[in-house]
């Protein structure tokens, strides 16, 4: 699923910078995830790296939004082109491959 922005966010902007897709932008009042850019940092990192870096967790799942591994990292290759043949999924690549998912 992807992921959104609750109304906790502090509009710090920590959380922009470290989307690899660059599907977080500021809003009008608090910062946006475009949900349609967003794969949960599949494909390169073991978390979502926004969550990571918020500091107040306003980075949270959007169940309106469920996908599967194989969906966020088709759509990862999408945005990623020039990165496509290079991207894998591991452990240290997708939060579902991790022992605790």
């Amino acid at each position: 699923m992807a992921t959104m922005i609750s109304d906790e966010c502090i509009n710090c902007g920590v959380c922009e910078p470290e989307c690899p897709n660059e599907a977080i932008t500021e809003g009008d009042e608090i910062f946006q995830i475009d949900p349609a850019r967003c794969t949960e940092c599949v494909g390169f990192a073991d978390s979502e790296q926004c969550a990571a870096v918020c500091p107040v967790d306003a980075c949270i799942p959007d169940t309106d939004n469920v996908e599967t591994e194989a969906d966020l990292f088709e759509r990862a290759k999408s945005i990623h082109p020039d990165k496509a043949d290079e991207m894998v999924l591991s452990e240290e690549t997708s939060r579902f491959r991790k022992d605790d998912a």
